[in-house]
């Protein structure tokens, strides 16, 4: 029995978690949960899977909580704290880190200093601190296991041989809602349309963050730190029908791909049973029916937070933080419908080139930057809404 500390369970990663555990009662526990303000929808998880603590964002919805399950034996918490002691709960085995943006960092820290793997679905995680994050995990003897799709991919793929052997790392990218859109076109766009996602379900702020190429270059970074691998070594491509999750090429010229239907089940269930594999996790796969499978090169003229990332992860030290902050000023206003589509990549530019990056040392300079990048992107939207 593996017990598991889910942060994130309101949201989408954090339900398909609670399905797969749902699935197989007999080999997955949860013992601690922690989510937002949704606390009807977290009162249901509470009472269906029993954990021993809880926390959510706010002192009111923690004080509702306690109201509504008085009958629950479970300890109810709210904020920071309550996110470090659901992320660290003793009994708990792996930390499910799903929480969105760069609120999940300070949480997964503390779960890989007690000693917890991490089944990591956050990518600012790593975007924000992946050197002190990776090595903090190797101080504690951590394992980070990959839950994002295209991570996962090229963590199975790795298997096929040797990391030293590795010629590039290709994560594929279904183009979003608007890859064939002409760019004069991309500043007519409407919240609706970015939010129609040909392929996948998850999330707002991430279903945008797919619409700008933001996510795959997030996952740029990610994939550095996560895989030990130079950024040059990071390639994008896209493939529409996201059926190949991502591939790793070796020096000898082979290619490996992972494949499956979209279904983030399958990457969240082979974290949580690695090294083993569950049965009947994800839809099967027919190739026959699928018809062909396609390829691109991204456009990064259309699409330049692509080329953000890349450039943020050269410039290095506090940059990324910088990067991912301004990511999230930028699109928590779209998704208000104060800014347009096309602001989004010029706001997180703005900031970028108003920062001196600086060697990042300790995870409250990565904070202090991310912090620092906040104000200069709502400063930005000001301006941009005038």
């Amino acid at each position: 029995m593996k017990n598991i500390a889910l942060l994130g369970s309101t949201g989408s990663i954090g339900q398909s978690t609670l399905s797969v555990v749902e699935k197989y009662p007999d080999r997955f526990r949860i013992v601690a949960l922690a989510a937002g303000i949704n606390i009807d929808f977290l009162e249901k998880q509470m009472r269906q899977f029993r954990p021993t603590v809880v926390a959510t964002a706010s002192e009111r919805s923690a004080a509702l909580l306690k109201k509504r399950c008085a009958d629950l034996k479970v300890r109810i918490l709210s904020g920071v704290e309550g996110m470090i002691q659901v992320a660290a709960a003793a009994e708990a085995n792996i930390t499910v880190s799903a929480i969105v943006g760069t609120a999940g960092l300070v949480p997964t820290m503390a779960a890989i200093r007690s000693g917890k793997d991490i089944a990591l679905a956050n990518k600012e995680v790593l975007v924000t601190a992946g050197e002190l994050v990776m090595a903090e995990c190797r101080t504690k003897g951590v394992n980070i296991l990959p839950v994002d799709s295209e991570h996962s991919a090229i963590f199975q793929c790795l298997q096929a041989g040797r990391n030293k052997d590795v010629k590039k790392l290709i994560l594929t990218a279904s183009g979003g809602p608007f890859r064939n859109y002409p760019k004069r076109d991309l500043a007519k766009v409407s919240l609706a349309q970015a939010l129609n996602h040909p392929n996948w379900s998850m999330g707002k702020k991430i279903t945008i963050d797919s619409a700008t190429l933001m996510n795959k270059g997030l996952e740029v970074i990610e994939a550095r730190w996560l895989f030990d691998m130079v950024p040059e070594k990071v390639k994008v491509l896209v493939h529409p029908q996201s059926i190949i999750h991502s591939m790793v090429e070796y020096q000898d010229g082979a290619v490996i791909a992972q494949l499956g239907m979209p279904d983030m089940k399958g990457p969240i269930a082979y974290a949580l049973s690695y090294p083993e594999r569950l049965s009947d996790v994800s839809p099967p796969l027919n190739l026959a029916t699928l018809g062909t499978l396609t390829f691109e090169e991204p456009d990064i003229e259309r699409f330049p937070c692509l080329a953000y990332a890349y450039k943020s992860l050269i410039a290095g030290g506090t940059m990324p933080a910088v990067l991912s902050a301004a990511n999230e000023i930028a699109v928590k206003y779209f998704l208000e419908e104060k800014i347009e589509y096309h602001d989004i990549a010029r706001i997180i530019e703005m900031t970028m080139d108003s920062h001196t990056p600086s060697p990042l040392k300790t995870v409250e300079e990565a904070l202090k930057a991310d912090h620092w990048a906040r104000q200069k992107a709502e400063k930005v939207v000001v301006a941009t809404m005038k």
